[in-house]
Parts: structure tokens; sequence; C-alpha cells
């Protein structure tokens, strides 16, 4: 199961994720970060690097925040989907 960003991310996109995630599925929409479920692989890099605690493997996933699962899911869907954030120091 895939990795999800949930609502700490909202309007904070901390990049700390991204420079640790081995495969880059980690994008960048208007307000949070967003990790791809079809190119995660599931290694876990991301969830301690997270200062606000809103990555969660997609089964572990808190009650409340369960709709971050599809949101995750269906950013790529869409006609504009999230795009790769910069990296620290590039």
């Amino acid at each position: 199961m895939p990795y999800i960003i949930a609502e700490p991310c909202i309007n904070v996109k901390d990049r700390s994720c991204v420079d640790v995630c081995p495969v880059d599925c980690i994008y960048e929409g208007d307000d949070m970060l967003y990790i791809h479920p079809d190119e995660c692989i599931d290694c876990g890099a991301c969830e301690p690097e997270c200062p606000v605690t809103a990555i969660f493997p997609e089964e572990d996933t808190p009650p409340q925040w369960k709709a971050y699962i599809a949101k995750n899911r269906d950013a790529f869907q869409g006609a504009n989907p999230p795009g790769k954030p910069q990296r620290k120091g590039t």
C-alpha cells in the first residue's frame, strides 16, 4: 500500500520528504504535496522526515483523514496533475 499525505500538509508544503524520496513520487499541488500512488514503492523514507506528521501508510491513515487517500489518488487523474517540486539546494 502506498503512503499518502494528509491535511497537516495544507499550506505547509515542507519539502523534507521530497529530498529523501528515492523514486521522486512526491508532487506539489496548489495547497499541499501529494504522493503518486502508482509510483510510491512503500519504502517509508518520507514519513519520519515530515515535520507536521502528515504522511501515513495508506492502511494506517487516521480516520479523520481517510478522505486524503482518495485525494492523493485523484490529484493525478485530472487535467492539471501536481508537478515535481524543487528539491532543496536546486
